[in-house]
């Protein structure tokens, strides 16, 4: 990914849903001008979600996602239908693309009614686009208005002539949730000509001629924020420390490294990670900094979920693998167990774990983050992510919150 380029992470993610053959590729293709998605007039071409980021005006940079088919049938289709229920918890709004002649129908009831109650249930702005508009005679598209007429965002569209696209699009502009246009990662902790200090660590696990998503972001953010950065590797803090004329404002290092770091760094100066400003912009600090308090309190047999919100190769000593259960077993002094998922795996039953430690969700969008966070706290299983644990296993937690205010209550 280009230094210039929205993060996916930071896009507005759009699902578009419906049954098989309903339209929603053909109408993805209308949206964006582009032949993205394969139409066919054979049921169920689309066989998993798929994803495009891209720039749609008005709304700006979004995730559009075109899901399966929801009334697709045998073993594979029940797949299919489950990966379609998952994009529901990662997506900012909806598209419900339906036909005027399934609307009312017992089969309406049976596919489409579930899934608008589900949008309701997750509080997920929707549209219903009533698609192949140019077939509808006048009883049609009377009978779908008088179906619809609670629904506040319905619109009859075609992805075969145009009618309407441009309204779905200013509709969907409309919808975009607030929390997608605020939000700092750090920006809202400096002032302009603040020094942020940012410890890269360069070791054999760092991509090589680049930085990583978090690195990139939060330097995006400082510059924005008028802030002055000053990025140097572990083995070269000190002396950056002392070259400069001032006192950094803040240091923000790799949770790697946090232990050297932390020695290094005189305790008058605000010390964080990384990882620690991700937990605060896309989720819940302070419930985060008390799952990282939950480790002490592990007991000998508890199973431990560890949690990565991508994929990437595993090297021998990866930190999620490796790394972080040999430093909780430690830290607890127990002899604990391992669950380990990554990319959009994530349990909906969290009953067997007694703590789960997530990444720092870079590469995750707010909503799906937060989705996990709530399910977390709903079933009472503590979580905290790799900075925050780190920094507890470091003995330096409450010390990486004091810039955000109270440490005792993790703000």
């Amino acid at each position: 990914m280009g230094m210039n380029e929205t993060p996916s992470a930071n896009r507005v993610h759009i699902g578009i849903f419906g049954r098989r053959n309903a339209g929603k590729s053909s109408l993805i293709n209308a949206v964006t001008g582009q032949s993205l998605a394969i139409v066919s007039d054979r049921k169920g071409t689309t066989t998993d979600p798929v994803s495009k980021a891209m720039e749609l005006l008005p709304l700006g940079p979004v995730v559009l996602i075109d899901t399966p088919g929801l009334d697709d049938e045998g073993e594979l289709g029940e797949q299919r239908i489950a990966k379609t229920y998952q994009v529901l918890n990662k997506v900012d709004m909806a598209v419900l693309v339906t036909e005027a002649e399934t609307v009312g129908t017992d089969a309406f009831e049976e596919v489409e009614r579930p899934l608008l109650r589900l949008f309701a249930e997750k509080k997920l702005p929707y549209v219903i686009a009533v698609n192949k508009a140019e077939l509808l005679c006048t009883p049609q598209r009377e009978a779908a208005e008088s179906f619809f007429q609670k629904e506040a965002h319905l619109l009859f569209v075609s992805a075969k002539t145009g009618q309407n696209i441009q309204k779905l699009k200013e509709c969907l502009a409309v919808l975009m949730p607030a929390e997608n246009m605020t939000g700092r990662l750090v920006g809202d902790l400096l002032r302009p000509h603040d020094t942020v200090v940012l410890v890269v660590p360069i070791d054999s696990a760092a991509p090589k001629g680049r930085l990583i998503l978090p690195q990139q972001q939060v330097i995006r953010d400082c510059l924005e924020a008028g802030a002055i950065s000053v990025v140097v590797r572990d083995t070269e803090l000190g002396a950056a420390l002392g070259a400069l004329k001032e006192p950094p404002r803040l240091v923000i290092t790799d949770s790697q490294a946090f232990g050297r770091v932390s020695r290094e760094v005189p305790r008058e100066l605000y010390l964080t990670s990384f990882s620690i400003l991700f937990a605060r912009y896309k989720g819940d600090l302070r419930q985060q900094a008390d799952g990282a308090r939950a480790i002490r309190t592990l007991r000998d047999g508890d199973t431990v979920l560890i949690s990565e919100g991508c994929t990437h190769h595993r090297q021998c000593e990866d930190i999620g693998t490796v790394k972080l259960p040999r430093m909780l077993r430690a830290a607890a002094g127990k002899e604990l167990l391992f669950s380990f998922t990554s990319g959009g795996q994530f349990p909906e039953d969290l009953s067997p774990y007694a703590l789960v430690v997530h990444c720092g969700g870079c590469t995750l969008n707010e909503r799906e983050m937060k989705r996990r966070l709530s399910c977390a706290k709903e079933q009472r299983v503590p979580m905290t992510n790799y900075g925050v644990a780190l920094a507890a296993m470091h003995g330096i937690l409450e010390r990486s919150l004091e810039i955000f205010g109270n440490p005792q209550e993790g703000l």
